[in-house]
């Protein structure tokens, strides 16, 4: 990233740790409405997309992973490093084109990768944040990447950098809180950063920062999915989001 971002950086951890896939490390740049979409391209989005639509772009470079060239059951993917064939490193290669990097952002020089993430992928968007009197805090957003036409992709990418990798995400939705929709996920995001996995990994985040003491501030993984210990039940159940700050301050940091 341009700017050092240590807290971007334990995310990409915590997400290597638990997956054994690289992690793509971006910008939470820009949300896109429909009717935005419509005005700059003349394309209605349609599918996952039909809400609108966030671009994840890094400026510089992102794991070549982030292609979605690698395929599981023949669809795209990011798999565990160990698993990637030489087939697969070829195709990430070929989907990639490498920039000289701006000198706006990157007065020393070097190179930027442009690629753009293939969908329909699963994936999870995560950053912890860090809170003067409160301590570390953690946001995780479940959803998809979406395909978009090429020439749509075309216009909406050179209004940021046409040279920087991009992901085109869709949070899934819930129709309340911070999930309302596309854009109250987007207005809630702590950081102009975020972390992305490939799958749905938010239930595998939650139990980890439950072990360590790291409330969560917004995430939409369903109930049934969700495991932390079973003392947080002691600190409420009709609103688990406040038990588990309550929980969280009680038992103080695991590590600390």
């Amino acid at each position: 990233a341009t700017e050092n971002d240590h807290l971007n950086a334990i995310c990409m951890l915590w997400g290597h740790l638990l997956t054994g896939t690289a992690q793509i490390f971006a910008d939470v740049r820009t949300y896109w409405s429909p009717d935005a979409v419509k005005r700059v391209t003349g394309w209605t989005p349609t599918g996952r997309a039909e809400g609108g639509f966030i671009h994840l772009i890094n400026s510089g470079p992102a794991a070549l992973d982030g292609t979605g060239q690698q395929e599981i059951d023949g669809k795209p993917a990011i798999k565990p490093w160990w698993e990637v064939t030489s087939e697969e490193v070829d195709r990430c290669l070929q989907a990639t084109t490498w920039h000289c990097a701006i000198l706006e952002y990157f007065r020393g020089g070097g190179w930027s990768t442009r690629f753009r993430t293939r969908g329909e992928m699963p994936a999870t968007l995560f950053r912890l944040g860090l809170v003067h009197g409160l301590g570390p805090v953690l946001q995780i957003a479940e959803g998809y990447v979406v395909d978009i036409p090429e020439e749509v992709h075309r216009k909406l990418d050179e209004r940021t950098n046409p040279t920087w990798p991009t992901t085109w995400f869709v949070p899934n939705v819930t129709g309340q809180g911070a999930f309302r929709d596309v854009y109250t996920v987007m207005a809630h995001w702590a950081a102009n950063h975020g972390t992305m996995s490939y799958g749905h990994i938010g239930a595998e985040l939650l139990t980890l920062a439950s072990a360590l003491r790291i409330p969560v501030a917004m995430h939409n993984v369903p109930a049934e999915r969700v495991f932390r210990p079973h003392a947080w039940g002691l600190f409420g159940t009709s609103d688990p989001e406040a038990a588990d700050y309550r929980a969280c301050q009680t038992f103080g940091p695991l590590y600390g």
